[in-house]
C-alpha cells in the first residue's frame, strides 16, 4: 500500500493546511492541459482567485501549491472586505512552450462546469489576452481585456495596494506614513513590481532592485536610470542602509536564511505565500522586523477582478485599494494588543469574518 503520510491527501484531509471544500483535476489529451483548481472557501461567497501556469517539477507540487494559494486567497478575500471566497488554479507545464488557445479554451470549460462556485482570473504565466479566451467558454471570468466587457490589467491596483501597506508600515515603524527618504528594495519588477517601483520614487524614496530577467531590470533602468541594480535577492536582502525589503516574485522568499540576513527593518511586498514554512513570522517578529502580511497589502488586485463582476469603476476599486492602509493599520495594533505577529492577528481577524459568515 503506498504510504500517504506527507501526500496531498493528507494535507487535503488532515493537515493544518487542508480543510479545503472542493479540488479538482483537470484533464484534456487533446490540448494537453493538466489543471488543478482548488475551492478552500465559499462561506463569504463563491471562490475568487488566479490561473497560475508554471513548469512544476511534479502533479504533487501542482497541488500542494494550489491548496496554499487557494487558502491564502480565503484569507486575502475576507481581509479585503469581499463577499468571495478562497479558490486557485494552477496549469502544469511551461506557458512559453504549451499554452495554446486550444488548452485554454479546454481550461474554461472545466472552470464552466462548477457553475460559478470558481471565478478565475490572471496570476503568473497568464495574461489578460488568455482570460478572453477563457471567457469564451466560461463566463465567471475576470481579469479581461476592457474591448471584452473587463477591466484589463489588475496590477496596476495591486502595486497601488502594497504601496498602501508600505506607507502603513512606515506610518507604525517611524510615525510617518511616507517613504521619503527611505532605501526599498524590489525584489521582482514583473507585472507588479515596475509599478511599486514608480510610487515608490514618486514617494521619494532610493530603490535598489533586482529580477531574474534582464529585461524587466532594462525597462526600469531605462526610465529611471536612478534606480540601483543589484545581482541578485541575496544581494538585495543584505544591503547596506536598507529600511524596506519588497517581495515581488514567487512566494517562499522570508525563509529561515533570508529571514537571518535581512538587513531591513520592515518587509511588505506583492508576493503570495512569502512565508517559507509555520512559524517563520516569530523568527520576523523575533529579529525586531516588521512584517506587512501579503495577502493583505497585495489585495488590490482581487479588488479589481470582483468589481469586474459588477460593472468596472477604476475610482471605485481604488477607492477600495486605498483602505489596505487602514486595515494594515489595524492589523498591527491587534498583534501589539495579542502579543503575537502581525501575520497571526491577520489570520485571527479573517477567521473570524469567515466563522460570522458560516453561522449566517
Amino acid at each position: 500500500m503506498t504510504d500517504v503520510t506527507d501526500g496531498v491527501l493528507h494535507t487535503l484531509f488532515r493537515s493544518e493546511q487542508g480543510g479545503h471544500e472542493q479540488v479538482v483535476l483537470c484533464q484534456d489529451r487533446a490540448s494537453g492541459l493538466k489543471a488543478v483548481i482548488a475551492l478552500h472557501s465559499t462561506a463569504l461567497g463563491p471562490a475568487l482567485g488566479g490561473t497560475r501556469f508554471y513548469p512544476y517539477a511534479s502533479e504533487e507540487d501542482a497541488v500542494a501549491d494550489a491548496l496554499n494559494l487557494s487558502r491564502g486567497m480565503s484569507y486575502k478575500n475576507a481581509l479585503a472586505g469581499l463577499e468571495h471566497g478562497g479558490g486557485k488554479a494552477v496549469i502544469i507545464g511551461d506557458p512559453e512552450l504549451i499554452k495554446t488557445e486550444q488548452l485554454l479554451l479546454a481550461y474554461g470549460r472545466f472552470v464552466a462546469s462548477l457553475g460559478g462556485r470558481y471565478v478565475t482570473a490572471c496570476d503568473v504565466g497568464t495574461y489578460v489576452a488568455d482570460m478572453d479566451v477563457v471567457a469564451r467558454e466560461n463566463r465567471w471570468t475576470t481579469g479581461r481585456s476592457p474591448e471584452n466587457g473587463g477591466a484589463g490589467d489588475s496590477s496596476v491596483l495591486t502595486a497601488y495596494g502594497v504601496f498602501q501597506g508600505m506607507r502603513a508600515s512606515a506610518q507604525h515603524a517611524w510615525g510617518d506614513p511616507t517613504l521619503h527618504g527611505r532605501r526599498v528594495g524590489v525584489a521582482g519588477v514583473g507585472k507588479v513590481g515596475h509599478y511599486l517601483v514608480e510610487h515608490l520614487l514618486q514617494d521619494g524614496a532610493e530603490v535598489v532592485i533586482t529580477d531574474v530577467r534582464e529585461e524587466s531590470v532594462r525597462r526600469i533602468t531605462d526610465k529611471f536610470p536612478q534606480v540601483t541594480v543589484v545581482a541578485d535577492t541575496d544581494a538585495l536582502i543584505s544591503t547596506e542602509g536598507l529600511d524596506v525589503y519588497a517581495p515581488c516574485a514567487l512566494g517562499g522568499a522570508l525563509n529561515d536564511e533570508s529571514v537571518a540576513a535581512l538587513t531591513a527593518k520592515v518587509v511588505c511586498g506583492a508576493a503570495n505565500n512569502q512565508l517559507a514554512h509555520p512559524g517563520i513570522e516569530k523568527d520576523i517578529a523575533d529579529r525586531g522586523i516588521l512584517y506587512a502580511p501579503d495577502y493583505v497589502v497585495n489585495a488590490g488586485g482581487v479588488i479589481q477582478v470582483a468589481d469586474e463582476l459588477h460593472g468596472f469603476d477604476f475610482d471605485r476599486c481604488k477607492a477600495k485599494a486605498s483602505k489596505i492602509f487602514d486595515t494594515t493599520l489595524a492589523i498591527f495594533a491587534r498583534a501589539k494588543e495579542d502579543g503575537i505577529p502581525p501575520a497571526a492577528a491577520a489570520d485571527r481577524i479573517a477567521e473570524q469574518r469567515m466563522a460570522e459568515a458560516r453561522l449566517g
